[in-house]
């Protein structure tokens, strides 16, 4: 299906191209520094993305002002024009409540948006986004850019593509084409100082709607310091680190949305006649508790040390008890066992493991369930890996919940149990009875 182009007029006299796609709940889509809304069909990676975002909703992208199929001719890309934009957009589309996105340099517009319009916005995501302009272009690769923009446009652009997707790819090449398609030269450097002095940290604050954050470790342009800054400025807010660039993780990427949105069961239901379940695994998550605030209270570079101590300890137990690592998220884990009773053990020694190092302390909190979750490209999906990650997040810090699944296939191997009663799981029809590991009184 291809999207349906339209146009918009702002308060100032701007006629802003968008295109439709899908149906089901809005998501507005605020796109970094350049958008081409009918080209960026043909780039490969952004069809993917926008596709599996349209799946199950209805997908709203634009060109601001300047850019792709919209008014060229203008001089004013402040962020209150872009705001105007976007205004534009979600009143023409007929949109009282929405998701907002915002990638890179969009998460400036998107979170001014959300800031200035909670009672609309009803989920944010941050893809690789940030809320100071001028930071972005002070780290190395940002200052090399830079300095780049004042002369060659065109060299300019290819490394645009390759810093974004990977050197020597063809679609990196592809990618430069589409960035000149979509922008001149000057008024891209114009618009470009503007996004340098746009900061919007003093407005993160004001963000109510829960916020996934998404940071891809291969954009090394978007530091994670920053990152980290911005996840702790939004009250609640989730992180999700996943590994490589734009190409690298687009599964990765959706299954944190899916999951965010609570679009997971029936993305899983799609997925599932193409994908085959594997034998019984055991489903172990992990999650740091109050990792946000540590960050805060210590500081980016101490809080850093603390958080890959948290990541050696899991991988060594986790490789001491068989586990694989499926992904991790920033401040958690995902992993698979093959046996339920080294699934428990693991956890046990998870705990202990944390309890027992010295220094800052690792509240962490586990949960686990067995079942045949469906196998894709070294990914799990599925109700069982769905049904565990509520069950980690249900759990206190310090504490090992289980599925009665887990509890009953553990029955005999020694372990100390619990009953915590039934629990109702967001996207799990029936109520599922939960049990805490006593691992504290297991010897």
């Amino acid at each position: 299906m291809e999207p349906e182009i339209r146009y918009a007029r702002t308060s100032d006299g701007v006629n802003i191209a968008y295109a439709t796609l899908g149906q089901g709940s809005p998501i507005v889509v605020v796109a970094g520094s350049m958008s081409h809304v009918q080209i960026e069909w043909a780039q490969p990676t952004l069809r993917r993305a926008y596709g599996l975002l349209a799946a199950h909703h209805t997908l709203i992208r634009f060109d601001h002002r300047g850019l792709g199929l919209s008014d060229r001719e203008v001089d004013d890309f402040s962020l209150e024009t872009r705001l105007r934009d976007i205004e534009a957009v979600v009143t023409a589309a007929g949109c009282t409540r929405f998701i907002l996105t915002g990638t890179q340099h969009g998460g400036l517009a998107a979170i001014a948006y959300a800031a200035r319009h909670p009672e609309a916005i009803s989920r944010l995501i941050l893809t690789d986004a940030f809320s100071s302009g001028e930071e972005r272009v002070k780290t190395p690769q940002g200052q090399a850019m830079a300095e780049l923009l004042k002369g060659d446009w065109e060299m300019w652009t290819e490394n645009v593509g390759a810093l974004a997707l990977g050197w020597g790819r063809e679609e990196s090449r592809l990618f430069g084409q589409f960035v000149r398609a979509a922008v001149a030269g000057d008024a891209y450097r114009r618009m470009f100082e503007d996004l340098v002095h746009t900061d919007v940290t003093e407005l993160l604050p004001m963000i109510a709607a829960p916020t996934l954050i998404v940071k891809h470790s291969g954009i090394e342009y978007v530091s994670m310091e920053m990152t980290r800054r911005l996840a702790s400025g939004i009250a609640n807010a989730k992180l999700v680190v996943v590994e490589g660039k734009l190409t690298e993780a687009v599964d990765q990427v959706q299954a944190a949305v899916d999951e965010f949105l609570g679009d997971a069961p029936a993305i899983v239901r799609e997925r599932s006649g193409s994908s085959t379940p594997s034998s019984l695994r055991t489903v172990l998550f992990t999650d740091l508790v109050g990792h946000t605030e540590m960050m805060s209270r210590l500081g980016d570079a101490r809080g850093r040390d603390v958080l890959r101590e948290h990541e050696r300890i899991t991988r060594e137990v986790l490789k001491a008890n068989g586990g694989t690592e499926v992904k991790t998220m920033g401040d958690g884990f995902m992993a698979s066992f093959g046996s339920v009773t080294k699934a428990v053990e693991c956890a046990v020694a998870l705990q202990r493991a944390f309890v027992e190092r010295e220094g800052e302390p690792l509240n962490v909190r586990v949960g686990l369930n067995a079942g045949e979750p469906i196998e894709e490209d070294g990914d799990l999906f599925g109700a069982t890996v769905i049904l565990a990650s509520r069950i980690a997040a249900k759990a206190d810090g310090g504490e090992i919940l289980v599925a009665d699944t887990v509890r009953g296939l553990c029955s005999g191997k020694g372990f100390l149990f619990a009953d915590r009663g039934d629990f109702v799981a967001k996207g799990i029809e029936e109520p599922v009875r939960i049990s805490a590991v006593n691992w504290r009184s297991q010897t």
